[in-house]
């Protein structure tokens, strides 16, 4: 999901808490998705029914795999704790993970990196979020793959081999084309570009 930057002025004679702040935001303004990357908010509104749409396609084949069970599972706005700052995290849209997830719990609902196998996120208005600030934090935090449904340009991005605060491989998909995730995501799932990017437009009146 996208969100937008939110920069917040910092009294060296007043500490404060960002995610304080962010709790507060989260508070004023249900359903809003409130982030912090590099010391920077980044606030997201209630996404639409295209985005809801693509999660709820992108799960059929996840748990047709069967990756929703004893050894991983399936789950949604699920946050991660980042190493990019101390109050750092992310709420990936979609994510699989180890299913002792609970054993990983951090603090403020993030759950430590080294259970994420996959993190998902479908893009909003601020598509550059996902494409480049996710792309540096997820890296850094080492998740194996991160795919990104982007609504703008209609494609799908696949990002493997975290490497420092980029990802080694960066593959793109269009409409046409059959994507085949890696297998360290607990099973082969193989995802159809067209209906992905299909089910993330307005239908049609």
């Amino acid at each position: 999901m996208s969100a937008a930057s939110v920069e917040q002025p910092f009294d060296a004679d007043e500490p404060f808490s960002l995610t304080a702040i962010a709790d507060e935001i989260m508070e004023r303004h249900p359903g809003y998705r409130v982030e912090i990357i590099g010391g920077h908010l980044l606030v997201t509104p209630s996404r639409d029914a295209p985005h809801a749409r693509v999660l709820t396609d992108l799960m059929i084949p996840f748990l047709a795999a069967g990756l929703h069970g004893a050894e991983t599972e399936v789950l949604q706005s699920v946050a991660i704790k980042l190493p990019t700052g101390a109050e750092d995290y992310c709420i990936p849209d979609l994510v699989v993970v180890d299913a002792d997830i609970d054993d990983h719990f951090i603090e403020n609902n993030a759950y430590d990196p080294v259970c994420f196998r996959l993190v998902l996120e479908v893009t909003s208005g601020n598509w550059r979020d996902d494409l480049k600030t996710k792309v540096g934090a997820y890296a850094e935090a080492k998740v194996p793959v991160y795919l990104v449904v982007d609504r703008k340009h209609q494609r799908l991005h696949v990002l493997t081999e975290p490497a420092g605060s980029e990802y080694a491989n960066h593959r793109v998909h269009a409409p046409g084309e059959t994507v085949t995730l890696p297998d360290s995501i607990g099973a082969g799932v193989a995802l159809d570009v067209e209906r992905i990017i299909k089910a993330g437009q307005k239908k049609a009146d």
